[in-house]
């Protein structure tokens, strides 16, 4: 149970790294800029994963197909099913 928090944790610190200490060695004449860029490169690909990470903790529920489509799918993959069913659309 407690392994669920460990990935969350591993990349909230990898990139608490990136945003918080990486600035700290930016040189150059556009200091401000590097620095300021880091730490948006950081929260919004900290923020992207924690989207990801959190939708496919609960996802939405998958398509609903009539017989009529499920029946043309099987029959387009080469798995045609084989019990002959009266489909009605």
């Amino acid at each position: 149970m407690n392994s669920a928090w460990l990935p969350p944790i591993i990349i909230t610190c990898i990139w608490a790294f990136i945003g918080i200490i990486c600035p700290f060695f930016a040189r150059g004449p556009n200091r401000g800029v590097t620095q300021c860029c880091l730490m948006l490169t950081a929260v919004t690909c900290w923020l992207f994963w924690l989207c990801c990470y959190m939708t496919q903790m609960n996802p939405l529920i998958g398509p609903k197909l009539s017989m009529n489509e499920i029946m043309i799918m099987a029959r387009e993959w080469g798995n045609e099913i084989k019990d002959s069913m009266d489909v009605v659309v």
